[in-house]
């Protein structure tokens, strides 16, 4: 099996049943991983969002979702495909398909032990599924990966992460039809996601798909409209915006779905609704025309 998908314009071979259960063989599959949660990417992070956060200190807690910004795959250059992202194979399946997405993710925070700056972190990761479904659009292959990060005071955060392949975008080829957001908001705010903020989230991830910064790659090779927001980065912004309102809240838990790819050519606009009860907020994410592009829940 090649160690990366087919060039862009070449079709990948469809995932039958023999290749199928080639990729399931990664099922099971563990790594681990240590990283120090250093003060730098917490800073670079908060100016991203057009935080005035005061400076960090060792022994803060981190931000839900801000874990993001360690255990980062720094392959050699040279180990890098032509989309920007590692080569395929290693610790995730090499599947053949060339768009490879973030779909969404679960995860439930130990109360008592948040990650904190500083931290010395460990991150054991495990290949839980590789499951086949035939779109409108063509094969898509999903793969979860579970973590669990360990601090000095033992498990801090359980985590599952929904990775998508599929086939490039034919030339042409219609969108599907957007779904609509829910119009009952409670707080609201708009983001442009301009180049430089995709820049910057790039750069702080060391994401170097080329979705998020090179146009004519994403519009002409992946056949995007224009450059794509990055899933997590809509995600973080919508905890962020539960942050702005309520700067108090400690989630204990997030779950969160992207609908459809938003790109840097709106505004995005971030909503959100507590619970009556006061235990949980749904928050989403959608484009001026009030399509759905991320759906959210945080339990509190």
């Amino acid at each position: 099996m090649p160690s990366n998908a087919p060039a862009p314009g070449n079709p990948p071979p469809r995932i039958d049943a023999a290749l199928l259960a080639q990729l399931q063989t990664w099922q099971g599959r563990t790594e681990t991983c240590c990283d120090t949660f250093h003060d730098a990417p917490v800073r670079g992070l908060s100016a991203t969002l057009d935080r005035d956060d005061p400076a960090p200190q060792a022994g803060a807690p981190l931000a839900p979702l801000w874990h993001w910004l360690y255990f980062l795959p720094q392959p050699r250059h040279s180990g890098i495909g032509p989309d920007g992202h590692p080569l395929r194979g290693g610790f995730l399946p090499p599947v053949p398909l060339p768009c490879r997405m973030w779909a969404g993710g679960r995860l439930h925070w130990q109360a008592g032990n948040p990650l904190r700056v500083g931290d010395v972190v460990e991150r054991r990761s495990c290949i839980a599924s590789v499951t086949h479904k035939a779109g409108r659009t063509g094969d898509l292959l999903f793969v979860l990966v579970r973590h669990a990060l360990h601090n000095a005071a033992g498990l801090a955060l359980t985590e599952e992460h929904d990775i998508v392949y599929r086939a490039a975008a034919r030339p042409g080829e219609p969108a599907p039809a957007p779904q609509a957001a829910p119009q009952d908001a409670a707080w609201q705010r708009v983001v442009v996601p301009d180049s430089v903020l995709l820049f910057r989230y790039s750069a702080l991830t060391f994401n170097g798909h080329r979705i998020h910064y090179d146009r004519h790659y994403a519009t002409a090779a992946e056949g995007y409209p224009g450059l794509v927001v990055h899933g997590p980065l809509i995600a973080t912004l919508l905890l962020d915006l539960l942050r702005r309102e309520m700067p108090h809240a400690v989630p204990t838990g997030f779950a969160f779905k992207a609908v459809r790819p938003m790109f840097d050519l709106h505004p995005l606009h971030l909503h959100a609704r507590p619970a009556a009860d006061g235990r949980s907020v749904d928050l989403w994410a959608s484009d001026p025309a009030g399509g759905l592009t991320m759906q959210a829940t945080a339990t509190l």
